[in-house]
């Protein structure tokens, strides 16, 4: 098969790479803006896929038509704006008052309406240039508003988030088995997810780990209280810090807390000295700290899955249809499902919990908003997105938001 993957100048690309061997590739084609940085990660590659002994072709181009031609799959991680963008969005919100955050919030909003119009031009060149019945796999943040769009615009797309695949190898070493033994019940939207469950066969291991593992649990969690989580019977994903911890996050940022995005700047500016050394041919450890932990699983997994038919479970960004209670057909919501070459069928789950469904409901309808003034680039819809936003939410803080500039 021909793999496509768009944004490969990104130091994430090892990590995909080095997980190719479980996958019958043919062509791997790896496309980006960026030639100085398309060249120094697709030589890193090269030398990966030598050293796995790669039987079929690598090639590197910075024209997307010839990138996207013939692609069975078209993986989708780019960064508009690059991390001069994040630092942005993790910043400009401060001065209006509100969390800055990539992927949520007044910041995640801006990078999705930068986000949205790019990945839906790559999608609609790929509806002409790739093969018929392609994939478009996506795990460009913000994903859930991403693949909202994929799928609005009518695109056969599925999107992916490595966060399960995190708690899957956690829980997996708490409980001593191997981690394909688990299925992690991981519910609600991108980023605003809680696993609710933890099946090893036909029993829910979930209230055992909280036992004896609630704390480090908590920890994963963005450091929330360990007895949020007993109260809740459920493990958050790290970004529900930014709700249930909101006041305590904003303050932190205000007092001047280092940004991720510097943490991340130069962190890639050490993998790209570190890709550029010719003697490097595996993904050096460094990756670790860029975030991403198990992508190459995550994608290649489901990349397998997809192709193969074999209805294996992953979690996934997919149309919610009548799954949960609540939410409409068309919401993308974030949930295990079973995967096969027909398509995506979400696995049943009981409703969520008022406490749950609320949040899920209020950023759901974000979400559909944030779309809609994503593509129709009207101020009037980004007013709607944010005052439906409950990390935004009211208009002195909308108004000084597109005043200030921060959606530019």
């Amino acid at each position: 098969m021909r793999i496509a993957v768009v944004g490969a100048g990104s130091t994430y690309t090892p990590e995909l790479v080095s997980g190719l061997h479980a996958l019958d590739v043919g062509d791997l084609v790896l496309h980006d803006i960026d030639a100085e940085r398309l060249d120094v990660v697709g030589g890193l590659a090269r030398r990966m896929l030598d050293r796995q002994a790669f039987g079929g072709r690598l090639l590197l181009t910075g024209d997307l038509d010839r990138a996207l031609d013939g692609a069975d799959f078209v993986l989708i991680q780019i960064r508009v704006g690059g991390q001069a963008a994040r630092l942005s969005d993790e910043t400009a919100p401060l001065a209006c008052g509100c969390i800055g955050q990539e992927t949520t919030g007044a910041g995640g909003f801006a990078k999705a309406l930068r986000t949205v119009p790019v990945v839906l031009d790559i999608a609609r060149r790929a509806r002409e240039r790739a093969a018929p019945g392609a994939w478009i796999v996506d795990f460009t943040n913000p994903v859930g508003i991403v693949t909202r769009a994929l799928l609005d615009d009518g695109h056969r797309a599925i999107g992916l988030c490595n966060v399960a695949i995190g708690f899957e190898r956690a829980m997996a070493r708490m409980l001593g088995v191997a981690p394909d033994g688990l299925i992690v019940d991981q519910v609600g939207l991108n980023h605003l997810t809680w696993v609710r469950a933890v099946w090893l066969g036909d029993r829910d291991v979930l209230p055992d780990l909280l036992a004896e593992h609630g704390d480090e649990l908590a920890g994963m969690a963005g450091d929330l209280p360990r007895a949020l989580l007993d109260d809740l019977g459920a493990v958050p994903s790290y970004y529900l810090r930014y709700f249930y911890a909101h006041d305590a996050v904003l303050a932190e940022q205000l007092a001047g807390a280092t940004p991720r995005a510097e943490t991340v700047a130069e962190i890639e500016r050490e993998l790209l000295e570190l890709y550029a050394d010719p003697a490097l041919t595996t993904k050096p450890a460094l990756l670790e700290r860029r975030g991403g932990a198990f992508y190459s699983e995550a994608a290649t997994r489901l990349v397998a899955s997809l192709r193969a038919g074999d209805d294996a479970v992953h979690v996934v960004d997919t149309r919610n249809s009548d799954t949960i209670p609540g939410l409409a057909a068309d919401d993308v919501v974030e949930l295990p499902a079973r995967v096969g070459s027909g398509g995506v069928v979400p696995l049943p789950q009981r409703p969520l919990a008022p406490e749950l469904l609320g949040l899920v409901a209020h950023v759901a309808a974000y979400e559909r908003l944030a779309v809609r003034a994503a593509v129709s680039g009207r101020r009037s819809d980004a007013r709607r997105a944010l005052l439906a936003h409950p990390l935004v939410g009211q208009w002195g803080k909308v108004e000084a938001l597109l005043a200030e500039g921060v959606l530019a």
